[in-house]
């Protein structure tokens, strides 16, 4: 084995995540200690105006004497937030943590229908908003018979007294609903066990200080935004930029001006930096890394930071683990491009029902929920939880992630696993997007099909001569695929569309894609 490489995991258990620090069990006990060793030391930066720890933590305490002694909320209690990212919608955590409540933080990409869904499920006490989401927050919360309140509204006054603190290590703190590509969107109640657990294994595998800057532009509602990168952060010390929502060139300029140590990206995001005219001018000096949530990452977008002289990281995980449960850290970015890296400290990985070397990922952890709101277990009875992904183990531990076991297709008795060809595809520089899936063919059982989303409308036509065909950029991405992977996993059937159907976090649905292409549909 390399020496360079992380040792094989121990059989049995790994080691047990590492104790927090004496007196740290809550998430009020973070902040406090921060508050107390450095008060002046920067918390978050948004929108030019600073937020101290001490400033942070005096907030926290304003806004859980308001969220008690006005507006009613209690220990259980859920609070919904409908929102950009916003300084305080981190003020609203750490206070209903201090109280026992729990923020509910709503997805602002969903419908209303949606939104209506999840507040009939968790049954909010409030809803608060900012300024950009005021005019549906209030209807959302006048349709659930529900008072919602500007987020500035928060601390905007002094309460009678103090809040009441009710937090324990077990107390739920955060009810995030999963992005529904399956089915109905279920609630993860992460406890503030949880989450601490997350934040060491995510400080730990990330070698987070409190001399980093984070620069956070992901959404906050979603447990990548808030929980890979912002909260660990806040966890050790150090600096979170927050802007409100990611834009390529203000991301671009942010990095080139604040100089950041570290950020968190997805591929769709990573697309548009490096496709910005202002890409090649900025300094990436700063950077230690880049890390990315996402199963997998495609080579080019790799390549492309690597060339920078940036390394690509990787988080595997789920809204219910945390999410950070499997890392490819920057050593071994170059080396391991396309795996998804190592257990995180702490983390248990088992691939079940495994052939051919390949099983579904499931996961045991401290920072894995244990149950659905209300009641719903997320995990069996030994603790697992089952992923629903596929992956395979190499000789030196490290897991690369194939899949989805639903999207698995079986054409002629082989295994395919479509992430694989959309890899490929999405490296072809005609190609903006694209999706493989399989459907039923009475020949082979399944049938592989690739839609394309081309970069330019005269996409199709190859040589730019006018005169090309379906057939031939057809011909063009067969011929491309056929020399990496082998003829079976080649497609028998190419679709071209404007835009691929996706989820409010950007997942691909295939089932709706299915629906819509239908076994007779024209190619």
């Amino acid at each position: 084995m390399s020496p360079n490489l992380p040792p094989d995991p121990p059989a049995g258990r790994p080691p047990a995540i590492s104790p927090l620090p004496p007196g740290l069990r809550t998430l009020d006990d973070v902040l406090l200690q921060h508050a107390r060793s450095r008060p002046q030391a920067l918390a978050m930066r948004f929108e030019g105006r600073d937020v101290s720890y001490g400033k942070l933590a005096r907030r926290t305490a304003r806004a859980a004497a308001r969220l008690w002694h006005e507006w009613g909320v209690r220990p259980g209690d859920r609070v919904a937030w409908l929102g950009l990212n916003h300084p305080d919608q981190i003020t609203l955590l750490f206070a209903l943590a201090r109280i026992g409540a729990l923020l509910v933080p709503l997805n602002f990409r969903l419908a209303s229908a949606e939104w209506q869904a999840v507040l009939a499920d968790c049954t909010p006490r409030c809803v608060l908003h900012d300024a950009a989401w005021a005019q549906a927050a209030m209807a959302l919360a006048q349709a659930a018979g529900l008072p919602a309140h500007a987020i500035d509204t928060l601390i905007a006054t002094p309460s009678p007294g103090d809040a009441p603190v009710h937090a324990t290590p077990e107390s739920p703190a955060l009810l995030v609903y999963t992005s529904g590509t399956t089915g109905r969107p279920k609630g993860a109640v992460h406890t503030q066990a949880n989450l601490l657990a997350n934040m060491v294994a995510a400080s730990e595998a990330q070698v987070l200080t409190a001399a980093d800057q984070v620069l956070t532009v992901l959404p906050l509602f979603h447990v990548g935004g808030l929980c890979i990168q912002t909260l660990p952060a806040l966890y050790v010390g150090a600096a979170v930029l927050l802007h409100a929502r990611f834009d390529a060139g203000a991301t671009l300029d942010a990095i080139n001006r604040d100089r950041p140590t570290l950020t968190l990206q997805v591929p769709a995001t990573m697309k548009a930096l490096i496709e910005h005219p202002a890409w090649d001018a900025t300094d990436l000096s700063g950077l230690r890394a880049v890390w990315a949530g996402s199963s997998t990452l495609p080579a080019a977008l790799v390549d492309a930071f690597l060339a920078r002289g940036v390394p690509l990281c990787n988080v595997y995980g789920a809204t219910e683990t945390g999410p950070f449960s499997i890392a490819l850290t920057p050593a071994h970015a170059a080396s391991h491009a396309g795996a998804c890296g190592w257990p995180a400290r702490g983390v248990e990985v088992r691939l079940a029902d495994a052939r051919d070397g390949v099983g579904e990922l499931w996961l045991r952890a401290p920072n894995v929920v244990r149950h659905y709101w209300p009641d719903q277990p997320a995990v069996d009875p030994e603790g697992w939880f089952h992923s629903g992904d596929l992956a395979r183990q190499a000789a030196d531990g490290s897991y690369t992630v194939v899949g989805r076991a639903k999207d698995m297709v079986i054409s002629g008795g082989e295994n395919i696993y479509p992430a694989e060809i959309e890899h490929l595809l999405a490296s072809h520089p005609l190609v903006a997007d694209c999706a493989v899936l399989g459907l039923p063919d009475a020949q082979w059982g399944e049938k592989l099909v690739a839609v394309v989303v081309f970069k330019h409308q005269n996409a199709t036509n190859p040589s730019s001569n006018g005169q090309e065909t379906l057939s031939n950029w057809e011909f063009v991405l067969s011929e491309f695929l056929g020399g990496r992977i082998a003829r079976y996993k080649l497609p028998r059937r190419w679709v071209c569309v404007d835009a691929l159907p996706r989820t409010a976090l950007g997942k691909v649905q295939k089932a709706v894609l299915a629906r819509q292409l239908g076994p007779d549909a024209a190619a």
